[in-house]
C-alpha cells in the first residue's frame, strides 16, 4: 500500500511527486504514456512566481538556461512592464512544455521518484483505511491518498463526482504543429471569429491556431478538420500535412467544486481548466502542487491531523478561481468587435498611467497571491521576498533556505520566541537584513522582527514584536513537535 498515488506525469503530477518525495512520503506516478515525450512542444511559459518556486527548491537555473526571458506581458493590446516588480525573476521564461516536463522529469529522478509508464486508471473508489485506484488493464493499486493530476478530462475527477462548474464554452480553436506546401511564411489575422495565425519554428514546421466557425465538439480534431478551418478564414489550407500535434481548445473556464473530497485531491487542469490565453496553466498547476505536497506529507507522516488538507482547497481554489477571471476577461479582446476593442482601447489608457498596470502584471506572473490567514502584518499570507540576509554561516537567500522544503523561522529582532520554536519541527534562523521590505502592488511594508516561512515559501505567521500567536501558527503549519526527519 502506497502513502500517495498521483495520477498523471505532467508538470503538475512531476512537481507533486518531487515535493512528496522531499517530504519522505511513499508516492507513485501512475502514467498512462509509454514515455514522457509529447507529440508537439505544446504550450509554453513560466511566469514569475512559478520560477521563485523553482528557485525555492534549487532548480530554476536548469530552466532559465534553456528559455528565453521576455519583459513582458500583455493585457488586452496594452503591454505590462514586469522588469519593476520586487522579484529576482521579473520576466516570464519562454519554455515550451515538452521541455517543462523533460526538466522536472529529471529533477524527479534525482529525487528518485516511482513513475508506473504505460498504465492507464480508470477509475478510484474510497473507503474509509484508503483509495483503491482501478486500472485498465486489470488490477488495483491501493493508497492512502491520491491526487489527480489527470487533466482537463480527469478520470479521477470524474470517478470521485467532484463537479466542474463555471462558464460553459462559446468558440473553439485548432492548435497544431503541422508541415506545409511550400516556404512556410508566417500570417495573421484577427475577425469577428478569433485569431488566427501561423507561425513557423525554424525547423520547417508551423504552428498554427485558428478559430473554428461554430463550437467543435469535445473529441479530437482531425487533420480534415484543421483543413477546412484554415480555408474558411484564409481561403486556403497552405497544404498542411504530417502533423505532429493536433489539439482542440475552447474558452470554457471551468473549475472543481472542491479541490479536495475524502481522501480524493484534485492539482492542475483537473481542478480548472480555462483559455490557454496568458499562458497560466502550467504556474497554476505547479503551485498547486507546491501548496499541496508539504501538507499532504505532514498529514501522512502524522505530524499533522487531515484538516491541514482542507487549507489547500480554502488557498488554491481562490488563487485559481482569480486566474481564471483573468483568462476570461483577456479572451474578449480576442476577436474583431467595435465594442469590445471600445473598451480595450480605454483600458489601454488607463493601463499606460504610471504604475497602474502593476496590479495585473503581479496577478499574471502570480506575485500577487495572497491566502487569508486573517489579520496581521501585511507579509501575512503572502509569498516570503528573496532577501539577501546575513546568517551566523555567512550571506545567504532565503530562498536557499526552502531547498529542503522545510519550514523556517527567521529570526530578525534576537528576541526570545519561546520553546517552541527548539521542537525540532521548524528551522530557526537568527538572521539581520537592512534593506527594504518590498512587496508586489503593497510596496514598501513595516519591517518585521521574525517570520514563519512555509515550505512553500509563504508567511505562516509574522512578528512585530511581541511572540504573541507563534505558538498557534507552529501548530497549524508545522504539526506535532518532534525531532527532524531523516530526508530521502
Amino acid at each position: 500500500m502506497h502513502d500517495v498515488v498521483i495520477v498523471g506525469s505532467g508538470p503538475t503530477g512531476l512537481m507533486l511527486a518531487a515535493e512528496l518525495r522531499l517530504a519522505g512520503v511513499d508516492a507513485v506516478v501512475l502514467e498512462r504514456r509509454e514515455s514522457q515525450e509529447l507529440a508537439g512542444s505544446r504550450g509554453g511559459g513560466i511566469h514569475a512566481r512559478t520560477l521563485e518556486l523553482l528557485d525555492q527548491r534549487g532548480i530554476v537555473d536548469r530552466f532559465l538556461a534553456e528559455g528565453k526571458t521576455m519583459n513582458t506581458a500583455t493585457f488586452g493590446n496594452t503591454p505590462l512592464d514586469l522588469s519593476a516588480l520586487p522579484t529576482r525573476h521579473p520576466y516570464t521564461l519562454a519554455l515550451f512544455q515538452n521541455h517543462i516536463e523533460r526538466l522536472l522529469l529529471q529533477w524527479a529522478e534525482e529525487l528518485r521518484v516511482q513513475v508506473r509508464r504505460g498504465v492507464e486508471v480508470i477509475g478510484v473508489q474510497e473507503d474509509d483505511g484508503g483509495v483503491d485506484v482501478q486500472l485498465a488493464a486489470g488490477g488495483w493499486v491501493r493508497s492512502r491518498y491520491v491526487v489527480g493530476t489527470d487533466g482537463g478530462r480527469s478520470t479521477v475527477r470524474r470517478s470521485a463526482g467532484i463537479a466542474m462548474v463555471g462558464p460553459d464554452a462559446t468558440r473553439s480553436s485548432l492548435i497544431a504543429e503541422v508541415k506545409v506546401a511550400g516556404e512556410p511564411k508566417q500570417q495573421g489575422k484577427v475577425d469577428a471569429r478569433g485569431i488566427h495565425g501561423l507561425y513557423p519554428m525554424g525547423d520547417g514546421t508551423v504552428r498554427v491556431v485558428v478559430t473554428e466557425v461554430v463550437l467543435g465538439p469535445a473529441t479530437e480534431p482531425t487533420l480534415a478538420d484543421l483543413r477546412q478551418a484554415l480555408t474558411d478564414v484564409f481561403g486556403t489550407d497552405f497544404g498542411v500535412h504530417s502533423p505532429t500535434w493536433l489539439s482542440r481548445f475552447t474558452d470554457a473556464a471551468r473549475q472543481a467544486e472542491s479541490y479536495r473530497k475524502g481522501r480524493v485531491l484534485l492539482a492542475g487542469d483537473a481542478a480548472h481548466v480555462h483559455s490557454p490565453t496568458g499562458g497560466l496553466g502550467i504556474g497554476l498547476g505547479v503551485q498547486d502542487a507546491v501548496n499541496l505536497g508539504w501538507k499532504l506529507g505532514q498529514v501522512v507522516r502524522g505530524s499533522s491531523g487531515g484538516e491541514l488538507l482542507d487549507t489547500y482547497h480554502a488557498e488554491r481554489h481562490p488563487a485559481g478561481e482569480r486566474a481564471l477571471k483573468y483568462t476570461m476577461a483577456q479572451s474578449l479582446f480576442q476577436k474583431a468587435d467595435p465594442r469590445q476593442e471600445a473598451l480595450r482601447d480605454l483600458l489601454g489608457e488607463v493601463l499606460r498611467v504610471n504604475g497602474a498596470g502593476e496590479p495585473i502584471a503581479a496577478l499574471v506572473t502570480g506575485l500577487d497571491v495572497a491566502y487569508d490567514l486573517g489579520p496581521g502584518h501585511p507579509l501575512l499570507g503572502r509569498r516570503m521576498p528573496d532577501l539577501d540576509i546575513t546568517t551566523a554561516a555567512g550571506q545567504a537567500r532565503v530562498f536557499e533556505l526552502l531547498h529542503q522544503a522545510e519550514p523556517v523561522l527567521l529570526d530578525f529582532g534576537g528576541q526570545e520566541l519561546g520553546a517552541d520554536v527548539s521542537s525540532g519541527r521548524v528551522r530557526h534562523v537568527r538572521a539581520t537584513y537592512d534593506g527594504a521590505w518590498q512587496l508586489p502592488v503593497l510596496g514598501t511594508v513595516p519591517v518585521p522582527t521574525a517570520v514563519l516561512v512555509r515550505p512553500d515559501g509563504y508567511a505562516a505567521w509574522v512578528g512585530e514584536g511581541p511572540v504573541d500567536g507563534l505558538a498557534e501558527a507552529l501548530d497549524t503549519w508545522c504539526g506535532k513537535a518532534s525531532q527532524p526527519q531523516e530526508r530521502p
